[in-house]
């Protein structure tokens, strides 16, 4: 698979990194949650990622942090879709909309939205691939282990990548015989999402390690490294960092993704990533 097509952006895959950009319009958000919650600073926050050079933007409407609840359909609706609507009239890049829900997606998708991030693979909400299949627009396939409330409570592999392998596979497979179009899917292992780290096992540093791996199901790769908890228990010594303390970490994890396979990395940091990435790019691609 050569191609990646969102929205009316048509991605070369293997000639340059795609950087997704991450937009929260929540409160509760492990990272930067409440900083764009507001109509205004969403928006203001969206110019600023594509500035940065950002290719995609991700727009989510509830927290999936460890021990993050759930929040209803209706909440969901009320915190993206007014986003949506108000940057799909001037934003020149495509928008993915992170929601396992599939009112939420019609919704954005009716808009002009152009794909969408479902972190739970499509096990969650049955209506999804249907909506996903009838827009023909991407979408992002993620493993988990659990739920974002108790996916940090003792997670335990026998194999961590013959696991995460394994599921994305069947999820795939599922994902197309729904009607999905295979050219539109994508996978993702989820990192930080029900992996083990700071016990002396570090899921999240194999799965990167072991990226090509995941090569051979011959789907475009996303991961997300960004600012995740592995990251503040490996480079903080005897003290975690803070999320807002994770850039170095996050562009080295970033950096051997890449080496390593990845084709879209999902960012905070967009700037730093972005002229960091460039250089990878030139030397590996």
């Amino acid at each position: 698979m050569n191609r990646l097509e969102v929205g009316s952006k048509k991605f070369e895959l293997g000639k340059k990194t795609i950087i997704m950009g991450v937009l929260n319009v929540t409160p509760d958000s492990f990272s930067d949650g409440g900083k764009y919650y507001q109509m205004d600073d969403a928006i203001d926050r969206a110019i600023e990622l594509e500035k940065q050079g950002a290719d995609i933007l991700d727009i989510g409407g509830e927290s999936t942090r460890p021990g993050a609840k759930p929040v209803t359909t209706d909440e969901e609706i009320n915190r993206v879709i007014p986003v949506v609507s108000e940057l799909i009239k001037f934003l020149n890049i495509p928008i993915s909309v992170d929601t396992y829900k599939a009112k939420v997606a019609e919704k954005a998708l009716s808009l002009g939205a152009s794909m969408i991030n479902d972190i739970t693979g499509l096990t969650e909400d049955e209506k999804l691939a249907k909506v996903v299949a009838d827009y023909d627009v991407p979408i992002c396939l993620m493993h988990m282990k659990g739920k974002p409330f108790n996916m940090q409570i003792n997670p335990q592999y026998k194999n961590v990548i013959k696991e995460v392998y394994d599921f994305l596979d069947e999820r795939a497979k599922y994902a197309t015989s729904t009607g999905i179009e295979k050219h539109n899917i994508i996978i993702d292992p989820g990192i930080g999402f029900g992996k083990r780290t700071g016990k002396g096992v570090e899921d999240n540093c194999i799965i990167i390690n072991r990226l090509s791996e995941f090569k051979k199901l011959n789907y475009p790769i996303l991961l997300g490294p960004s600012r995740k908890n592995f990251i503040g228990n490996i480079s903080g010594g005897k003290k975690q960092l803070s999320p807002d303390d994770r850039l170095e970490g996050s562009l080295g994890a970033g950096i051997v993704a890449v080496i390593n396979g990845a084709d879209i990395l999902r960012v905070h940091d967009v700037k730093e990533t972005r002229r960091c990435i460039d250089i990878v790019d030139r030397i590996i691609r």
